[in-house]
């Protein structure tokens, strides 16, 4: 008994260890150093503070003070109500935890404007945990992007994101909604091992090489209306607790059979 009382106070002390260990990082430092084009590369930390990736205090300033409903947008030459940020350093955070939201999307219902963010280099968030908000809306990864091992405690989303290279999801954990309806993966991704807590959305979502989601848990229901698969689809041991919504689903042309999903 004495020994087994030994071994958890050793644990505990273990674990206490290394969560005092972790440094602490200002978000604001990150976007000053990614402003100065310098790559980010950041472990075992802890990320203090909002980190706004599409720099919205910094666009608004640029803006001219009367309000309209919509802006000139110089880099496509149209009119949009959208103002992108292109970050065009590498991204790199590995067993880091963001205490505050992670933005790459923020609509601004004052100025009637949406600000995003995309990445034209390696982005990385591997072991991580977000505790708040993780928004990824609109955002374009050109390159190779890994959110392997993350876990999304509060509200995530990938909604109409764009991955042109090499992505993996896999054993991540999402907590709470999360959306990828009308996300475009043009690279074979993983979702092996991933952990869906409450209600997962890939409708309209467009796997154009192939997607794999073995051993892949849902807790809630599956939306999966209008996805597109083109090439391996993988679902072995994939389990689904309730409702699988797979109206118009396409896998390499043919309808989803649903009844190959199992059921716990």
């Amino acid at each position: 008994m004495k020994n087994k009382i030994t071994l958890l106070a050793f644990s505990f002390l273990f674990i206490t260890t290394v969560a005092l260990a972790q440094k602490k990082v200002k978000a604001s430092d990150i976007m000053k150093d990614i402003k100065a084009g310098k790559a980010i590369s950041i472990n075992n930390a802890t990320i203090i503070g909002v980190l706004d990736f599409t720099y919205m205090d910094d666009a608004v300033k640029k803006m001219p003070i009367k309000k309209k409903s919509s802006w000139f947008n110089w880099s496509s030459n149209s009119s949009t109500n959208e103002i992108k940020k292109i970050i065009d350093v590498r991204i790199s955070f590995i067993n880091c935890t963001f205490k505050d939201d992670v933005l790459a999307y923020i609509p601004n219902e004052a100025s009637g404007l949406t600000y995003t963010a995309s990445f034209k280099d390696e982005t990385i968030f591997k072991n991580c945990i977000f505790k708040h908000k993780a928004m990824f809306k609109y955002s374009r990864f050109e390159r190779k992007t890994d959110f392997s091992g993350t876990s999304f405690n509060d509200d995530s989303t990938f909604k109409y994101a764009k991955f042109d290279n090499k992505i993996s999801f896999s054993n991540t954990i999402f907590n709470e909604i999360a959306t990828f309806k009308y996300a475009k993966f043009s690279n074979n991704v993983s979702f092996n091992n991933a952990l869906f807590k409450d209600t997962a959305t890939f409708k309209y979502t467009n796997f154009s090489n192939g997607v794999s989601f073995n051993n892949t848990t849902f807790k809630e229901d599956l939306n999966i209306k209008y996805m597109k698969v083109s090439g391996d689809f993988n679902i072995t041991n994939m389990h689904v607790a309730y409702e699988i919504d797979a109206k118009y689903t396409k896998i390499n042309g043919k309808s989803f059979n649903k009844t190959s999903i199992d059921k716990n």
